[in-house]
C-alpha cells in the first residue's frame, strides 16, 4: 500500500518536472495537478537546476556583447605574437 503511494507520487512528480522542462506554464501544471495555489506548484520550477542554469546563461548572452580580441584586429601585434619564441636570445 505504501509502495503504491510512493510510485504514484513519483509518477506525478516526474510528470510535473517533464512539463516544467518542456516550458509549460506553471498555471497549467497547477491545474493538471489540482493545486489550489500556484505557490505549491512552484516547487517543481525551483527544483530544476538545469533550467535555472540555462536561464542565467541565456540572460548573460544578452547582457554581455561579444567582443573581438584586440590582437585579432591589430596586424602588428598579431605578427609580434606569431614571432614570439622564434628568436632565441644569446646569453
Amino acid at each position: 500500500m505504501k509502495l503504491d503511494l510512493i510510485r504514484k507520487r513519483k509518477i506525478r512528480h516526474s510528470s510535473a518536472m517533464a512539463l516544467v522542462d518542456a516550458g509549460v506554464d506553471l498555471i497549467y501544471i497547477r491545474d493538471l495537478l489540482g493545486h489550489v495555489s500556484v505557490k505549491t506548484t512552484e516547487v517543481y520550477a525551483k527544483a530544476n537546476a538545469q533550467l535555472k542554469r540555462k536561464a542565467i546563461e541565456d540572460a548573460g548572452r544578452t547582457l554581455v556583447p561579444e567582443e573581438v580580441p584586440e590582437w585579432e584586429t591589430d596586424s602588428d601585434l598579431k605578427s609580434w605574437l606569431m614571432d614570439m619564441g622564434k628568436h632565441k636570445t644569446s646569453e
